[in-house]
């Protein structure tokens, strides 16, 4: 049996079902737009079986990019959750077949409530299709499935046609990836767009601060206290001159300093990052992979000090 030539096969079905797709996203699919653009409610969308769990990735998918949806289970809905619907909401059923009994039950309730109903069908002669204020058309020539029987094609064109829906819209509402992150907190992509090195950074008695006058001793006593691997330099007027960091520290011993003598301006980098405040972390991260460094001094609008982010900080809150 070769499992590679059957499942190529399976691929090749249905990405010909979705290029076929392509030639028919028109009149239908603008006024389908239009009808969700103007929502002042949530969109309902439903679906049973396999088309249901498609219906509930598109409730997922609107929702995490500007249209509030929800998924509501026809069967479910004709034993009270149909309760779920407003006045102001919109409804999209799909049905490969357009003659599920739970959803065609449920057409008069939503006719009566004059709620705008979008189907994505297979067959536009259908009792849905022929329902529905628009008509999206998911026909194909067959499923992957040898037998003809398990929803594989048809479900993969329902997919795609439900995320053309939603990008569409996310497109033309303006969402930009801010928005998409507030709806992503949790995730790595939230704290990548949202968390700002306000939330991580060591600030007053964790920032490490030395006068350029202090000696080598005192700068490492300073590393060494406040744990960050290196220590902000300032002159006697406050502003940042310089960093002196564990690399600085190394390559000092090698040259024989006396370290009870040598004044810190003599063997600090004068030219360290630095960073202002209300930065993303995501930006530091990038700055820091980019220089091959570890910290960052967070300065103000006159190049004073006002905290160090550390790489550490920002590995530790998932920041990659």
């Amino acid at each position: 049996m070769d499992f590679c030539k059957l499942g190529l096969a399976v691929i090749e079905t249905e990405a010909q079902a979705v290029f076929e797709l392509t030639q028919r996203i028109g009149e239908d699919f603008e006024q389908a737009c239009h009808i969700l653009l103007g929502c002042k409610g949530r969109v309902v969308v439903t679906g049973m079986g396999k088309s249901g769990h498609i219906a509930g990735k598109l409730a997922a998918t609107l929702s995490s990019t500007g249209t509030p949806s929800f998924f509501m289970h026809p069967g479910e809905a004709c034993h009270g959750d149909l309760g779920m619907i407003t006045p102001y909401d919109i409804v999209i059923a799909i049905s490969h077949s357009g003659f599920t009994n739970e959803i065609i039950t449920l057409l008069p309730l939503i006719k009566r409530m004059q709620v705008p109903l979008i189907s994505l069908t297979g067959n536009k002669e259908s009792t849905l299709a022929r329902t529905a204020d628009v008509n999206l058309d998911i026909s194909i020539r067959q499923e992957a499935c040898p037998l003809g029987l398990a929803p594989t094609t048809s479900t993969t064109v329902a997919l795609v046609m439900g995320d053309a829906l939603a990008i569409a819209l996310l497109q033309v509402r303006g969402f930009n990836e801010e928005d998409f992150a507030l709806s992503h907190p949790g995730g790595a992509l939230g704290r990548r767009l949202l968390l700002r090195i306000d939330e991580l950074w060591h600030e007053k008695d964790q920032l490490p601060l030395v006068l350029e006058s202090a000696t080598i001793s005192e700068a490492l006593i300073e590393v060494t206290e406040k744990k960050l691997g290196m220590t902000c330099v300032v002159n006697s007027h406050g502003f940042l001159t310089g960093v002196y960091t564990d690399g600085d520290v190394r390559r000092t011993l090698t040259q024989r300093f006396d370290i009870n003598t040598t004044a810190l301006a003599q063997v600090m980098n004068p030219n360290c990052k630095t960073i202002a405040k209300g930065t993303l972390a995501a930006e530091a991260l990038a700055i820091m992979q980019q220089f091959k460094i570890t910290s960052l001094v967070v300065v103000d609008d006159k190049n004073r000090p006002l905290a160090v982010i550390h790489l550490h900080d920002l590995l530790r809150a998932g920041v990659f």
